[in-house]
């Protein structure tokens, strides 16, 4: 399987499986005399960690991170970063009815289809537990982004719709997605999730979600005009998460609808002699390049398909089944999402402006 690394010149390559024994990635490209220790990925894990709400899946890991190689007093070396995760709360036995059986809406079909094997135990390679590593690679990366960027780079993410549910924009809070366990930008759409969410949790069923992640103090001129854009890029990053099935930068689906004069993001220039623009359609990037405007992304997340609500399928010997998903899940895996979007989004600029830097320097033209 050769699909388990990301990024060109900052890279990290991920392995394990969620029932197997531990995860562990190896992230590549850091320079050197970064700043780097366990508390400073600690946090943006503790941020995804399951079982912190009766609305996420009740496995109970502490995702303690341990650096392996790479680090030295503190400081990166410039080698590869080994990081490792051991797994503590599996319970194997709740998928074995499934071990011959395919969810309908999960990767086991296809998954058993490609490969004539699969680890059934929660998913195996093709878990969402997969994800904590990017979380921890994403860390990694934003301890570069601040290093190397004066001002620092800020990504960060918001859950704006749960179900049919959205928020009232006008509302809009940051701080507010630290003191709700949806990082909900909108305090009062808070209960209504809530009690939504355990009426679909005591059904046994699940419900999809919005995420959006935008990023500031993001340079200009990250990214390449043609199959290299700084938007493709980022749309292949956040489309690799599981349960993600679309992607939008700026207005997205939205600027169908827009005019030219509409859509147009006016500019400007600034009292400091530096180029203003009037709004932000474009989410940051215009023909494939960072514009130093915020980016700002938002997708869409499928509802979980492990649920317990019976589901015609098939299994392994050509039989029609009737499958039902025990064990612990999200009833809406978009919530644990949030941290995992940024973290594709902060390893995604960091290895444009690492790419960047090598071509062109440091300073934009023009």
């Amino acid at each position: 399987m050769a699909g388990n690394s990301f990024g060109t010149v900052f890279r990290f390559t991920t392995f394990g499986e969620s029932h197997g024994p531990a995860i562990g990635c190896i992230v590549d490209g850091v320079p050197p005399r970064v700043p780097l220790t366990e508390a400073d990925i600690q946090p943006w894990l503790d941020k995804r960690r399951p079982g912190q709400s009766r609305h996420t899946t009740q496995r109970r890991e502490p995702d303690q991170v341990k650096i392996l190689s790479g680090v030295f007093d503190g400081m990166t070396t410039g080698t590869p970063i080994g990081l490792l995760i051991e797994n503590t709360d599996q319970r194997s036995k709740d998928y074995g009815a499934i071990a011959q059986q395919f969810r309908p809406g999960h990767a086991d079909v296809t998954y058993w289809q490609k490969y004539g094997i699969r680890d059934h135990r929660g998913g195996g390679r093709s878990s969402a537990r997969e994800t904590a590593l990017r979380v921890a690679a994403g860390a990694v990366a934003r301890q570069v982004l601040n290093a190397l960027v004066p001002g620092g780079v800020t990504v960060r993410g918001a859950l704006v719709q749960v179900g049919p549910h959205g928020i009232n924009r006008a509302r809009w809070d940051w701080d507010e997605t630290n003191r709700n366990d949806f990082f909900c930008p909108d305090a009062g759409s808070v209960a209504g999730w809530e009690t939504f969410l355990d009426s679909v949790r005591k059904s046994g069923s699940s419900t999809g979600a919005v995420v959006e992640v935008e990023a500031t103090g993001v340079p200009v001129g990250l990214g390449d005009p043609v199959y290299d854009k700084l938007d493709a890029d980022l749309a292949k990053a956040l489309m690799s998460i599981n349960a993600v099935k679309g992607v939008e930068i700026g207005e997205g689906f939205a600027a169908a609808s827009l005019s030219g004069e509409d859509n147009a993001d006016e500019m400007r220039m600034g009292p400091d002699g530096a180029i203003t623009y009037l709004s932000n359609k474009a989410g940051g990037i215009l023909g494939g390049i960072s514009t130093g405007q915020p980016v700002v992304a938002r997708l869409a997340v499928k509802p979980t398909s492990s649920i317990l609500t019976p589901r015609r399928s098939v299994d392994v010997a050509g039989q029609d089944v009737d499958v039902m998903t025990k064990g612990r899940h999200d009833p809406c895996v978009g919530i644990r999402a949030v941290p995992v979007a940024e973290a594709m989004v902060a390893v995604t600029l960091l290895d444009h402006l690492l790419r960047h830097r090598a071509q062109c320097g440091w300073a934009p033209h023009g």
